[in-house]
């Protein structure tokens, strides 16, 4: 699964497989933690984040919303800036 960005101890990674399915997602890892995000609305689609790093993805994931988009559809992984 490539990693798309790397922040405050976040890895954001999308992967793009015949069995991945709608809704556009990526998949967020902080710690033992992880969560799939919807990149429409930021819904929590599975997993779980601590609040204040589902709030950081949340907020760079509004940032990045056409990128994400465009790497969910074309399949072209690029690294996105970094939460700072």
């Amino acid at each position: 699964m490539p990693v798309l960005s790397r922040f405050y101890g976040i890895v954001i990674r999308m992967y793009f497989q015949q069995s991945e399915h709608n809704p556009p997602h990526f998949h967020a890892i902080y710690g033992e933690h992880m969560a799939a995000i919807c990149i429409n609305d930021g819904t929590v689609l599975e997993g779980e984040l601590p609040k204040k790093a589902l709030e950081m993805v949340l907020e760079w994931s509004a940032m990045h919303k056409d990128e994400l988009l465009k790497i969910w559809e074309t399949q072209e992984f690029i690294t996105l800036s970094p939460l700072e």
